[in-house]
């Protein structure tokens, strides 16, 4: 009987009455939520937020010097392997390439499949050689690599 009961419209089990919508028409005067970055652009932000975004070029501080110093033609060196780099930390600035390559910290240069090429500092990871390597903003950026992509360096001492 208790099971009965609760398949009816009456009881401890009833439904709640839906309460009442009214729908409203939006006007011109009606209040839209912003565009987020990437849809209209930072610049479409209003300028507090805009200072907010932080973007490749807010977080990458080199010099145009620095860029040029960095991506200018360099001796061959040895080669020292290849590996696969993500982005590392990009609050540290310069040019660097964190790698299991090196034992210690040392100059070299570093080349996609491409053949762009970009001067760095080769800081030992700690990790294996084959363990994959972490790329700075900076360096990134002189490669004209996405942030997102994970190139196969050719990695060179100097």
């Amino acid at each position: 009987m208790l099971l009965l009961a609760a398949c009816g419209d009456s009881g401890p089990f009833q439904r709640a009455a839906a309460p009442d919508v009214s729908v409203q028409t939006p006007d011109a005067e009606t209040v839209r939520p912003q565009a987020r970055p990437g849809e209209e652009g930072v610049d479409a932000l209003p300028p507090l937020a805009r200072s907010a975004v932080r973007t490749a070029e807010t977080l990458d501080r080199t010099t145009p010097e620095e860029r040029a110093a960095a991506t200018a033609p360099a001796a061959a060196g040895a080669q020292l392997g290849e590996t696969l780099a993500s982005l590392g930390n990009p609050a540290e600035g310069g040019f660097w390439l964190r790698t299991g390559l090196v034992t210690e910290a040392q100059q070299g240069r570093v080349e996609t499949r491409g053949g762009a090429s970009v001067q760095v500092e080769l800081r030992p990871s700690g990790s294996a050689p084959g363990a994959g390597s972490q790329l700075s903003l900076a360096a990134f950026r002189a490669l004209e690599v996405p942030l997102t992509d994970l190139p196969r360096l050719t990695v060179f001492s100097q």
